[in-house]
């Protein structure tokens, strides 16, 4: 099944198509179509399916024929648990504004920052992608209202709960008009998401995707232990004594990307950054110097990771550990490819050990651990 077949128009491919996407995700594939309709929708799947372009293409598609005030309503709200999720939500949807037939302005808030410039930067957007606690504090700033949204969002659906969130979100429905599409994401059909359902009087479509298994027994798997401090310096040592000529390396923020990309280009290693922060130019261009050699190291996020394609990678590195053992095998899913081997490399510091344990038992494969105490990194 191709994009255009789900009924997305040709300013959507185009961004598809420029973010190196080939095919749906089997999600993708069903839920597009749903949304595109103006039914609400429940879709249960493993974070790390493409589950985010589920609802942003479809979003998008439907808002750029319509013209809308510029106030501070919002148009299209977008509710996730976490910081990280919010910032990497509102970068899909950035990446797939470039090409629409009008401007669309997009936002994401969260707590853990000054309330300030949100407030000031939230006149005239239409999609707001936010985390409850945030939200609710610039409600009563009354810098926005949310009471003629026509699109609700509310992805990781079951962990909203499981974190606490439920006076919070219980507030912001009360806000909300009665009329409006809504489309659920979550990792299990659990007891909380059918409480969602009934404070919202709705009747979704049901889509539920099993996690589908990828074959890593081509991939050699390393982990080195390092530290904070070392990880930078530890890095480069393992570029410059490995001779790798040529890298995916894989990080949690597209801030984080762009500092690695300095300091690499710092001690003489060519590198450059591609996340959703880039424009699409810089982006394509990101992409061909290193499919073409040209580039040693490309730093990605996961959110563009997913479309890099190359036949013949040999090394994929994890700088930062991705948010669900899913998202890790993705990562490391980049090498290993058309039957030739690959090795992915993973730096864990002492705060990402549990988690670490935690997508080794997911993906069934335990991963070595190697001391770096011993290595002399002056110079790096």
């Amino acid at each position: 099944m191709s994009f255009e077949s789900l009924g997305l128009s040709h300013n959507i491919i185009k961004s598809v198509r420029k973010l190196g996407f080939l095919k749906p995700f089997l999600i993708q594939e069903q839920t597009i179509p749903v949304i595109l309709s103006g039914k609400d929708l429940i879709g249960i799947a493993q974070t790390g399916s493409g589950k985010t372009a589920c609802f942003v293409m479809p979003i998008l598609e439907k808002i750029q024929n319509e013209d809308v005030k510029k106030d501070r309503n919002i148009q299209v709200l977008v509710l996730a648990p976490t910081r990280e999720l919010v910032i990497q939500i509102d970068e899909v949807f950035r990446a797939f504004t470039e090409n629409l037939k009008r401007e669309i302005r997009t936002m994401a808030v969260y707590g853990g920052v000054s309330i300030n410039p949100q407030m000031k930067g939230l006149f005239g957007v239409e999609i707001l992608v936010a985390t409850p606690g945030r939200l609710l504090d610039l409600i009563e700033h009354k810098a926005l209202s949310i009471s003629q949204i026509r699109y609700l969002v509310i992805d990781e659906a079951d962990k909203m709960f499981q974190l606490g969130f439920e006076e919070e979100m219980n507030k912001l429905f009360a806000m909300m008009p009665a009329m409006k599409q809504t489309t659920m994401f979550s990792a299990t059909l659990n007891e909380k998401v059918e409480e969602i359902k009934k404070r919202l009087t709705i009747e979704p479509v049901l889509v539920e995707i099993k996690q589908q298994e990828i074959n890593i027994d081509q991939i050699e798997q390393i982990a080195y232990h390092v530290t904070d401090e070392t990880k930078g310096p530890f890095l480069r040592f393992l570029i410059k004594e490995q001779n790798i000529k040529q890298a995916l390396i894989f990080t949690s923020s597209t801030r984080i990307a762009d500092h690695l990309v300095e300091k690499l280009k710092k001690n003489k290693i060519p590198a450059t950054a591609i996340h959703g922060q880039k424009s699409q130019g810089a982006r394509s261009t990101n992409l061909k110097n290193f499919k073409e050699g040209e580039t040693q190291i490309l730093v990605a996020t996961d959110l563009i990771g997913r479309g890099i394609h190359i036949e013949s990678l040999n090394f994929v590195i994890n700088y930062e550990l991705p948010r669900s053992p899913l998202d890790y095998v993705h990562r490391i899913g980049r090498t290993g490819r058309a039957n030739e081997s690959g090795t992915a490399i993973t730096l864990v510091t002492d705060g990402e050990l549990q988690h670490f344990r935690t997508i080794q038992k997911k993906m069934g494969k335990k991963v070595d651990l190697i001391y770096t105490d011993n290595v002399d990194l002056h110079g790096y």
